[in-house]
């Protein structure tokens, strides 16, 4: 990386800083000279890099702004760019948001140069040689059949959501057949959105389009807009949506239909929140990547928007009745006044619950120290919640103390946080299998929470080995 740097400069790196990579398992690094610096990105997957190298020429030299490529290494693993710096559209209008600022009509401005860049550049590189894509040269069915399995496995069934598979499959087939019935010939970036914006003396720069290829014009704009951690406000939607479409009008007149798009594109937002959904299932909870969890509520609260405020031409029942159940999942209820806390009981041999509300904090309490009834043949087949497992319990005067003791710590955070007004605390309790320790002082502490803080708590018990039992 030094080396080609130096080739490249015509003098050695003084400074090198590592750079997060949110999604990818890329390697960004900042590298400095005395007169030069650029953006290092290290990557195994050659054809991924190939497909860069030639959007970044074919994009710049139809007059996008896209970051030069300075670089690249002979084994096509390395490469060097131009740096934009450090503020994304997403940063920059979160700094602001985050110190007290005002952001709607900046967000505004952004979001409307944004969709005029989109615009150009959807028709301005139609023609580009698309064999080139990585994975695929179009976002067909089979691409759109890759998201959909991605929301299925990644989200459904890691979060536990109930669907009968063969009639979820009959609606995907239906959404793909509405989705794919009109022009898909547009140049698509594929992950539109603020975080791949970047701001530079008050321009918009487009970056990680490695994934483009050819598609519908309305996937890049369902995922600007509605990009989970983005939070555009409803009506600014709206609002930049009859913008997208009036400018799409004036540059292609009757060519254009306004009606067959707004159409579309809310078929198109459904598709893109399910991958996203999927992308947060599979970076969040497989991978432990905190910014997804903490994205998983803004989606789910897109989606619930969705639901309530958009009828789409197509008969989805089962996808839609499975969606509906994603917004009433306890964790992503809608936050109210009320204290939620989420109580669980799980399993050492497999690993901590995540927060999937997002929302971070709480407590994980080890109960192995306590007498385990399962080390006994007439206990084995019960549970925490059964009557004899309780009287074990009972019987043995340190496992009341020991609850007495952690009430006092959790009694303490619940009185701050109804003050406060905050409107979610987790609880973990952990044992051995998940089954008798943990799950007795799961739900012993969720009914001292409903005794003592009745009409001002809202409690949900969550046992993660109930399958076993």
């Amino acid at each position: 990386m030094n080396r080609l740097f130096e080739q490249w400069a015509g003098e050695p790196c003084i400074n090198t800083y590592q750079l997060t990579a949110n999604g990818s398992n890329r390697l960004y690094s900042r590298l400095e000279g005395a007169t030069k610096r650029c953006i290092a990105t290290i990557n195994d997957d050659v054809r991924e890099n190939e497909a860069f190298f030639h959007f970044a020429k074919e994009m710049k030299a139809r007059g996008v702004n896209v970051p030069e490529v300075y670089a690249v290494s002979t084994d096509r693993r390395t490469y060097l760019q131009e740096d934009l710096g450090n503020v994304s559209l997403y940063t920059f209008l979160n700094s602001r948001k985050s110190s007290g600022v005002d952001i709607t009509e900046a967000m505004r401005e952004f979001y409307r140069k944004a969709i005029d860049n989109l615009i150009v550049f959807q028709s301005s590189c139609r023609d580009i040689d698309f064999s080139r894509s990585y994975p695929r040269p179009c976002f067909d069915r089979q691409a759109l059949s890759w998201d959909l399995n991605y929301f299925k496995y990644y989200f459904l069934r890691l979060f536990h959501v109930a669907f009968d598979e063969q009639l979820l499959e009959d609606d995907f087939q239906q959404l793909m057949d509405f989705l794919l019935d009109g022009d898909c010939g547009y140049f698509m970036h594929r992950d539109y959105q603020s975080r791949n914006i970047m701001l530079r003396d008050g321009e918009l720069y487009v970056i990680d389009f490695q994934g483009a290829r050819q598609g519908a014009a309305e996937y890049d704009l369902a995922s600007l807009l509605y990009s989970s951690k983005s939070d555009v406000p409803d009506g600014m939607r709206t609002e930049l949506l009859e913008y997208y479409i009036g400018r799409r009008s004036v540059r292609d007149g009757d060519a254009f239909d306004a009606k067959t798009f707004r159409s579309r594109y809310y078929g198109y937002v459904l598709a893109r929140i399910m991958q996203a959904m999927g992308a947060y299932g599979y970076r969040g909870i497989i991978e432990k990547k905190e910014h997804f969890i903490k994205s998983i509520p803004f989606a789910v609260n897109n989606l619930r928007n969705i639901l309530s405020s958009v009828t789409l031409p197509v008969a989805m029942p089962h996808l839609l009745t499975v969606l509906g159940a994603i917004t009433e999942m306890p964790e992503y209820a809608k936050e109210s006044e009320t204290l939620t806390v989420s109580v669980f009981s799980f399993s050492y041999r497999k690993s901590i619950p995540f927060d999937r509300s997002g929302n971070g904090g709480g407590y994980v309490f080890d109960c192995r120290a306590l007498p385990n009834p399962g080390l006994y043949d007439e206990y084995k087949q019960l549970n925490g919640r059964d009557q004899a497992v309780k009287d074990f319990f009972d019987d043995h005067p340190e496992a009341g103390q020991y609850l007495e003791h952690l009430w006092v710590v959790v009694d303490q955070s619940v009185d701050a946080y109804i003050e406060r007004g905050y409107a979610r605390l987790m609880l973990c309790f952990g044992c051995t299998g998940g089954r008798h320790r943990s799950v007795y002082c799961a739900e012993q502490t969720a009914l001292h929470l409903r005794n003592k803080y009745e009409g001002r708590v809202n409690v949900n018990v969550f046992h993660l080995e109930s399958g076993k039992f």
